[in-house]
């Protein structure tokens, strides 16, 4: 049975994100459509979807990892500051909107919460992360058989 390390993480967090806001259970803040990601960021993100797909990647990341804090998820998600004349430096992400996006998933029963701090994947959250790189694992194979049935048409032709 195919998991989420077998597919690319692009096409696991596109169709987990999409199942995330189709099921309509994870919670977004009121602000989400006005904060910054970052005190390195000039504007706020330009998907209105942004929590979705975040939520899908911090999701996948504790996933494949046994168990993770908010600060290694801010630093995860951080970037390059722009510090005017002087060299660029690493800045981490915001830690409120990692926080954030972790209680929701907690909330769906996705991520449970350590005794020893951090955050780890939870058995009903790692079940339906499988069920949906499952699914995404059969919809490739369906349009690579779509493809490759058309081509193999053409040249018996």
């Amino acid at each position: 049975m195919p998991g989420v390390r077998d597919i690319s993480a692009e096409a696991f967090i596109a169709a987990y994100s999409s199942h995330l806001k189709r099921s309509g259970k994870l919670e977004v803040p009121n602000w989400v459509d006005i904060v910054k990601t970052g005190t390195f960021k000039e504007q706020g993100p330009y998907d209105p979807d942004w929590f979705y797909v975040r939520a899908a990647a911090v999701a996948r990341h504790i996933y494949l990892r046994k168990s993770m804090g908010i600060g290694a998820l801010a630093k995860l998600h951080g970037g390059r500051a722009n510090r005017g004349n002087r060299p660029s430096h690493h800045a981490d992400a915001s830690t409120s909107v990692q926080r954030k996006v972790c209680q929701a998933l907690e909330k769906i029963g996705v991520l449970e919460l350590m005794p020893d701090g951090g955050r780890r994947i939870s058995q009903d959250g790692q079940r339906d992360l499988d069920r949906i790189a499952t699914a995404v694992v059969e919809s490739q194979k369906e349009e690579d058989e779509e493809d490759g049935g058309d081509e193999e048409g053409e040249e018996e032709e």
